[in-house]
């Protein structure tokens, strides 16, 4: 059966042209002129989507918005906004709307949000009854926790995943903004679609917006071909833009341009390109700060901040540690080929004693060292790092395989980090570091043994001196955000 879209618009060329259009695409349409008819056809009619404009008579879009909500029967509204109504939007969307379009209507962009709506409701039978029978068992998609934190984060993302509204995810490193992000995904009607996710604050200033927008061959010097940026590889899915707050202004206003007008220009083209995508943004800092700072655009951080996610720290939910600890298990047993089958009583009890400094990042590589270590059988406090959870244990930033991480950021004082390695030219690696791991500690070890020339590093590692820049500040940016 076809989908009814119900078009609410006091201007009648609009309201007329309006129907017409949206009846050649396959859809069953009505129309009607004002707000309170436009109520009285939705309760008669139940249309699955409804068109609106925003000022009208007698019932404005908001209002009408508003008694749609209220009735038994779900149905994605669409709203229509004059040019410098924006904030309008997007008080829509905080209040249920399922997207705006802004005036006058762009048909491919008007033609996209109904068949996203359309398909958004073929999936949500579907998500409805898994999502419910995830919930009974404390699980959301990649996100694990019966706590109250949690279950109140659970349901605002059950809420808002089927829209398509901005949403932004704060909270302490290492608490999970990027699962939240996967979540929102995962439980929309996107889920078939690309999840890109871009950490801002490890991209160099200088490739940023080409990483982020793409580019045109000859765009800039070294750009030999022509490169789709992450929101056309993120087409009709989710992009992920972590570290918000790193990004560069002058990127941050190109950004902003693309959330309203749902265009982007490639670097060096001047033709804009319609995008679907929906964005997530993440970011360790206080927001509001980051505004006041200078760090981060006010009117971007308003667009991003239709709804907010507040991550707790894992020391406020530590009755979750058990359920995210049994996860993290099946994840390494699959990661790693063991066979580990859980965890002894001494262990948990140890675990949700600890108050975590490094969130749930800290409790993956705890995890992660424990089930390489054991390989099978049940995990137990012999398992766990030296000292661990004593008085006066300052865990290192990172951890993989027992061997400590040395964060050294480029304007950190090398001496210091002389002390603290090895005095010896070699570089240990044990069982269950990574390759990356394995690579800064070379890299570090490297610039001690060649008292920070840098010059000298790059050649002996065989590697050019930007590519050595770009790395340390990969692990300055990591230290800072660990």
């Amino acid at each position: 059966m076809l989908e009814k879209v119900l078009i609410v618009e006091d201007e009648v060329h609009a309201r007329s042209g309006l129907t017409e259009l949206i009846e050649s695409w396959g859809y069953r349409a009505e129309c009607a002129a004002d707000g309170m008819e436009g109520l009285e056809k939705a309760v008669s009619w139940a249309p699955a989507i409804v068109v609106t404009d925003l000022k009208m008579p007698r019932m404005d879009g908001m209002e009408l918005l508003s008694r749609i909500g209220e009735l038994p029967q779900k149905m994605a509204v669409v709203m229509l906004t004059a040019q410098g109504s924006i904030e309008s939007a997007v008080d829509a969307m905080r209040l249920g709307a399922y997207d705006y379009i802004p005036k006058p209507v762009d048909p491919h962009r008007l033609k996209t949000i109904l068949h996203n709506a359309s398909r958004q409701r073929e999936a949500d039978a579907e998500l409805e009854a898994e999502g419910r029978q995830q919930r009974d068992t404390g699980v959301l998609g990649p996100m694990v926790g019966s706590s109250p934190q949690m279950v109140e984060i659970f349901s605002m993302i059950e809420r808002i995943a089927p829209s398509n509204v901005s949403v932004l995810v704060t909270g302490e490193s290492g608490t999970g903004k990027e699962l939240v992000a996967r979540a929102l995904h995962d439980l929309s009607a996107r889920r078939l679609k690309p999840f890109v996710a871009v950490n801002c604050a490890a991209i160099p200033e200088t490739l940023i917006e080409s990483e982020i927008f793409g580019h045109e061959k000859g765009a800039f010097t070294g750009a030999l071909e022509r490169r789709a940026g992450c929101f056309e590889l993120a087409e009709e899915g989710t992009l992920l833009l972590d570290e918000i707050g790193e990004m560069p202004m002058a990127t941050q206003a190109k950004l902003l341009r693309v959330l309203e007008d749902r265009k982007l220009r490639r670097l060096g083209s001047k033709i804009e390109t319609p995008v679907d995508v929906r964005v997530v943004a993440a970011t360790n800092k206080d927001p509001e700060k980051a505004v006041s700072n200078g760090d981060l655009r006010g009117d971007l951080y308003y667009r991003l901040n239709v709804f907010n996610i507040q991550m707790p720290p894992l020391r406020d939910h530590l009755m979750d540690v058990s359920a995210i600890a049994e996860k993290m298990i099946d994840d390494m047993n699959e990661r790693h080929h063991c066979t580990v089958a859980g965890l002894k009583d001494s262990l948990m009890n140890r675990l949700e004693g600890y108050q975590w400094p490094g969130n749930v990042r800290e409790l993956r590589n705890t995890i992660e060292r424990a089930v390489i270590l054991a390989g099978s059988g049940m995990l137990g406090i012999e398992h766990l790092p030296p000292h661990f959870g004593e008085p006066g244990f300052a865990p290192p930033p990172n951890r993989v395989g027992g061997m400590e991480t040395i964060l050294v950021s480029q304007e950190a004082s090398f001496e210091d980090g002389q002390r603290r390695l090895d005095e010896s030219n070699s570089v240990r690696v044990e069982v269950g570091t990574t390759v990356d791991e394995a690579e800064r500690q070379l890299i570090l070890k490297t610039l001690v043994a060649t008292h920070n020339n840098k010059t000298k590093a790059a050649e002996i590692l065989g590697i050019s001196s930007k590519t050595l820049q770009n790395k340390l500040k990969e692990y300055s940016n990591a230290s800072v955000t660990e």
